[in-house]
């Protein structure tokens, strides 16, 4: 950790309350920056700011990021209250299980609507004030993004859409010195998956896929984001960084030896 690198800064983080969204608004929080944790629930947001490291700043806001009007007002908010924007971090998504055949109309478009919608809302509302002081947009992808799981076609569609979203931003806003990157978690110690992560079996196929055999800690994923929004990333631009424990290494057959 590279003490105040981020001091100054503003920084957004959605899905904050909790998980991998509450842990990167501890890091920016550690290292200086002034971070607005964004969530739908505004108790999870303020017990997630109760625990924050000493001398944080995590300040609190309530939006629904796939609510176009709630989440660009936000992001106009908070960047003139604060004079500047300098990072955004699109974390929070949802994820529900079902194949095509078995998701109904509401359910898919519910995902959609978090998971890509409120990356898009989001950094269209934030790409006018990060252009003015050079920030960058880290997206939270998944592994589902990269490849399909089975029972899962609307988080994996969604999670898809983020991956070449990325992309295209990537090109679009790299000249005008706004980055755009990308990390991607596997299986990692979130309240989402705490009841799955309590089931034996659940676990035990797990480790036979990660090579490292665990689950990621929410802070191992906030570290990647913390790298890609500093200044020792400055010339990474459209990248996707798996955070899987090695399980992209993989092409998928079983152990055989």
């Amino acid at each position: 950790m590279d003490g105040n690198r981020f001091a100054d800064k503003v920084v957004i983080v959605t899905g904050g309350g909790s998980g991998i969204g509450a842990a990167t608004a501890y890091r920016f929080g550690r290292e200086g920056a002034t971070v607005i944790a964004v969530g739908r629930t505004e108790d999870t947001l303020k017990k997630a700011a109760a625990g924050a490291p000493t001398g944080s700043t995590i300040v609190t806001r309530v939006a629904d990021v796939s609510d176009e009007s709630s989440i660009t007002a936000l992001i106009a908010g908070v960047a003139e209250e604060y004079g500047r924007l300098d990072v955004l971090v699109n974390n929070a998504g949802i994820g529900v299980p079902g194949t095509v055949e078995h998701t109904d109309t509401a359910t898919w478009r519910h995902v959609l609507a978090v998971d890509v919608d409120g990356v898009f809302f989001a950094s269209r509302a934030a790409l006018p004030h990060l252009r003015r002081v050079g920030g960058c947009i880290v997206n939270v992808g998944s592994v589902s993004g990269l490849g399909a799981d089975w029972g899962l076609a609307a988080y994996n569609a969604a999670k898809g859409a983020v991956v070449n979203l990325t992309n295209a931003m990537a090109l679009d806003h790299g000249h005008e010195g706004v980055r755009v990157n990308a990390v991607h978690p596997s299986l990692t110690l979130t309240p989402a998956v705490a009841p799955f992560v309590e089931n034996e079996d659940f676990i035990a196929a797990f480790r036979q896929r990660i090579p490292m055999q665990r689950p990621a800690e929410p802070a191992e994923v906030a570290d990647v984001i913390a790298f890609l929004a500093s200044s020792d990333a400055r010339f990474v631009n459209g990248a996707h960084i798996p955070v899987d424990g090695g399980l992209g290494a993989s092409n998928g057959q079983p152990h055989m030896f």
